[in-house]
């Protein structure tokens, strides 16, 4: 296989200022062992750039030490020693060469370069090959960068052999992505995680109008994009977005600080601020912040939640308040100790412990914070020319100060990840030789290394991260200065925060306190009606309509209410269960209704008792004898009872009671009523066609049964068919109105068209019979009586089809007592009345003497009558006697003509006790 070899540039400089004279001048800090680890780490915050002109491919020198990433490439270097002296490789030592990134993509890339390079190379010689199964490079696995930018740029590189890349410190998601980024592993989570917590912490503390600002690189952005995906999930709304330049060497990182705090200051109701920022660019961005007085919430992200040279910043508490997320730390008690004895070390092979030493040295006169600013803006140049004749210091105390426990635990655990990928290589091989494995192989086994931290179990996820949990970090003052404390623990399998006791909780439920709303809250009882602004956040706060609720605050819609059985007022918090409402016992209007029918109930009896103490008296035989009044009254008293089942809470029960007990007694009634109709047209009519027509009817029994009979199958059908059930009426908006439905109006609707057909047949033949003698005029009182029901039922269509309501019921029943009370009074108190204050007139001899008067004026108008028809009819008889002596049917020569009714009446004079004989007879018939 043909291949191209070439030779990595690095250009020797001769200038002092050029750290970088030749390759091995590159590395940072090494060690040798059997299998060498690479380590990439931004030990300097900023590469210096050259003022010549023009540039050349030269590696600068770095600026701004930072103490927290130094403190990584010491806990690299303390878990590789702690490995070579335990049993966990079983001989094999672990060498490393970690390189300084200065925080750089070009540096950075470098390093990577001679990572590559092929291993025992006289030359950092890298090989094209189309086939990198069989090279064995330098390094068999890197830890690092410090930033994903870095790591991004690196893991492509890296990628060509498959070298296996572990970070303990870039969390950008896109990192996740096993296609692009196939040998990459962090033992830290997805920044998915992180914005997933942010936005949950700022929901949970009721806030809604947010800023956010982010570094302009592929870590920023993508921080951003995540958190803006999440904080829409949430309902969370930003406000505004600043990115600052990603290095501080740009020409415009100070007049986009001084817009990102502009800004701040404007939005006024924003008073929460999302940071996704290196930090040194937060250090910038504070000094100012603090000059203009600016007092916010800031949310920091883990790349500087637990920074203690900001913590340290002067007025820092001016700030406001911090709350952070940071990686979960575990137990780094031996990393401290060795801390501890670092002053023991050896500075030849660790350049960065040397220019640390150095550091302590020029700032060893200043203060904490300013010792501390005086490291970070110290050059390597600075340092060439301002070491000499320094006493070397030491001060252990500020390293262990300054200590960030999350990153310094992920990069001990990144380090024994990687330790047992090579024990799983090295069961059945020697790797004492370097080249026993490929990295390509270690890859592999490090896909499937289990470690062992705090007693769990923890190994990496189809993406290649360790799903740790997170530290929401608070920071306080704690006398006069601030201090980084645990609130909560945030769990991102379960999504929640889990506090360590009430007063953790508590501090965290303190956070409500202040509002970052674009809108004031919503109440309960309102929504949240949007208005112009693009932003959801931004709305009104309007009532709940009638029959709708809200009872949480800032509901972006406020529920309906079941219109059926609840309702709720303009601004209501909750539905209210309607009122159930009926015709109760309890009611005024109910209570006079049952007072009506019992006062009839009571009339029916006592002219019962009337009716049974005057049995043989001429009005009560007149008025059918006691057994049709009898069955009249029962009706009657049937009628009046079935206005109870119109009263109180309808049942199935009371529904299809009241109307077949109303109908069938009604229809009784009227029965009997109308057979006495016909009796009393046959006993008074003098049309022999009429009384003809009426003896063929008049059949008492059976016209009776078969009256009723028909009002009960009609009934009966439509009990079965269409039966009245209870009905819940919500017409009226606050009120459920329980009233019986009558199942099928046409069934209801032939009831009452029957009852009236009845009561129209009756009224006929009792108009008919209207002209009865003065003192028993009952065809009159009847034809009284039916038409007050026909007024009654006639008005009550219209009045039961408009009313609605519990008061439907009390229509009904005025109607039935109306028509009740008004055939009951027609028919029997003319009667009462005669026998109680007529007594004379209820006797024998005078009801004969009426009816004998009656009857001899009705045969002297009927003589008249046919006198004046026989002589239209014959002009030869001109005279009664005349016609008489010719008559046939002559007896004793007295001449006879026919009475109706009656065989033959005399017609020349009408004796006495004829008459008297014709009285006695319609009494009789009566």
């Amino acid at each position: 296989m043909a291949f191209v070899s070439f030779l990595i540039p690095f250009v020797i400089g001769t200038d002092i200022a050029f750290s970088c004279q030749n390759t091995d001048d590159f590395v940072g800090a090494s060690s040798p062992g059997d299998i060498v680890i690479g380590g990439l780490f931004a030990v300097h915050s900023e590469m210096l750039h050259p003022e010549e002109y023009p540039i050349k491919p030269v590696i600068q020198n770095c600026a701004g030490f930072e103490i927290q990433i130094f403190l990584q490439t010491l806990a690299m270097i303390h878990a590789i020693e702690t490995i070579n002296n335990s049993t966990l490789l079983s001989g094999v030592t672990l060498g490393y060469e970690i390189y300084d990134t200065c925080a750089e993509v070009t540096k950075a890339m470098a390093s990577a370069l001679r990572f590559l390079a092929k291993l025992n190379s006289s030359k950092d010689v890298v090989e094209f090959k189309c086939n990198y199964s069989d090279y064995v490079p330098r390094i068999k696995a890197v830890i690092g960068a410090s930033y994903s930018e870095v790591s991004m740029a690196v893991s492509r590189l890296l990628a060509l052999q498959l070298i296996p890349q572990v970070s303990p410190a870039s969390s950008a998601e896109i990192l996740s992505d096993k296609i692009r980024f196939p040998s990459f592993f962090r033992t830290i989570p997805s920044d998915f995680h992180q914005t997933r917590a942010m936005a949950h912490l700022i929901c949970e503390s009721g806030w809604n109008w947010i800023g956010v600002i982010a570094t302009d690189d592929d870590n920023g952005r993508f921080a951003l994009e995540s958190f803006g995906i999440q904080a829409m999930a949430n309902n969370v709304c930003i406000a505004f977005k600043e990115m600052l330049p990603a290095y501080l060497s740009d020409n415009t990182f100070h007049t986009k600080v001084d817009h990102a705090i502009e800004k701040i200051v404007k939005e006024a109701r924003v008073n929460v601020i999302v940071v996704f920022m290196r930090q040194f660019h937060v250090l910038k961005l504070f000094k100012k912040a603090i000059e203009r007085n600016v007092k916010k919430i800031w949310i920091a992200s883990d790349n500087w939640s637990a920074a203690v040279k900001i913590s340290t910043i002067p007025n820092i508490r001016q700030l406001g308040t911090i709350v952070g997320f940071g990686f979960k730390s575990g137990d780094i008690s031996t990393f401290q100790d060795f801390l501890r004895n670092l002053h023991k070390k050896p500075t030849d092979n660790n350049k960065f412990l040397h220019e640390y030493i150095m550091l302590l040295s020029v700032c060893a006169h200043l203060e904490y914070h300013d010792f501390q600013t005086c490291i970070s803006n110290q050059s390597q140049d600075d340092l060439l020319q301002n070491v000499e004749n320094k006493h070397q210091i030491w001060r252990d105390d500020f390293l262990n100060a300054n200590i960030e426990p999350g990153f310094i635990h992920s990069t001990i655990l990144a380090v024994y990840a990687i330790a047992h990928a090579i024990k799983g290589q090295c069961k059945d091989r020697n790797c004492k030789d370097p080249s026993a494995f490929t990295p390509w192989e270690l890859l592999e086994e490090l896909k499937k290394v289990t470690v062992i931290d705090d007693d769990k179990e923890i190994k990496f996820d189809s993406n290649g991260d360790m799903s740790t949990s997170y530290d929401v970090l608070l920071w306080k003052e704690v006398d006069g200065h601030m201090e980084i404390t645990i609130m909560a623990e945030y769990d991102p399998e379960k999504g929640d925060f889990i506090f360590e006791d009430e007063e953790k909780k508590k501090e965290f439920l303190d956070l409500k306190k202040v509002q970052s709303t674009c809108s004031q809250h919503c109440r309960p009882g309102q929504m949240k009606k949007v208005t112009e602004s693009p932003h959801t956040c931004c709305y009104e706060c309007v009532y709940c309509p009638e029959n709708h609720y809200s009872n949480q605050t800032d509901m972006d819609d406020c529920y309906r209410c079941n219109n059926k059985t609840y309702w709720a007022p303009v601004n209501s918090t909750t539905c209210y269960r309607k009122t159930i409402h009926f015709l109760a016992w309890t009611d005024w209007f109910a209570i006079f209704l049952l007072l009506l029918s019992a006062v009839g109930v009571v009339l029916v009896l006592s002219i019962s008792v009337i009716f049974t103490k005057n049995l043989n008296t001429p009005v009560v035989k007149a008025s059918g004898g006691l057994t049709v009044c009898y069955i009249i009254l029962f009706s009657h008293f049937l009628i009046f009872l079935s206005t109870v089942f119109f009263i109180d809470e309808p049942t199935e029960f009371k529904c299809k009671t009241r109307q077949a007990l109303f109908g069938i007694s009604f229809a009784l009634c009227i029965s009997c009523i109308l057979i006495k109709s016909l009796k009393i047209l046959l006993a008074f009519s003098f049309d022999p066609k009429l009384q003809n027509f009426l003896k063929c009817v008049y059949k008492p029994v059976p016209t009776v049964v078969t009256c009723t009979g028909i009002q009960v199958i009609i009934c009966t059908f439509w009990l079965i068919f269409r039966t009245p059930f209870v009905k819940q009426n919500f017409s009226i908006p606050r009120e459920i109105i329980l009233e019986c439905n009558e199942g099928s109006i046409v069934a209801f609707g032939i009831m009452l068209g029957y009852i009236a057909a009845l009561a129209f047949i009756c009224f006929i033949f009792a108009f008919k019979g209207r002209k009865l003698p003065e003192n028993y005029n009952e065809a009159k009182f009847i034809t009284f009586g039916m038409l007050i029901y026909f007024i009654a039922w006639i008005v009550f269509i219209p009045v039961y089809a408009t009313t609605f309501g519990k008061y439907l019921p009390a229509v009904e029943i005025i109607v039935v007592l109306i028509s009740n009370y008004g055939i009951l009074c027609c028919t029997f108190l003319p009667k009462c009345y005669i026998i109680i204050y007529k007594q004379e007139t209820n006797t024998k001899s005078a009801f004969l003497k009426m009816i004998y008067t009656y009857s001899s004026k009705s045969a002297g108008s009927i003589a008249v009558s046919q006198i004046s028809l026989d002589s239209k009819s014959s002009s030869s008889r001109a005279t009664i006697s005349d016609s008489c002596k010719s008559e046939k049917n002559s007896v004793n020569g007295n001449c006879h003509f026919q009475v109706p009714g009656q065989r033959l009446i005399k017609g020349k004079v009408l004796p006495k006790n004829t008459a008297r004989t014709m009285a006695r007879k319609r009494l009789s018939s009566i």
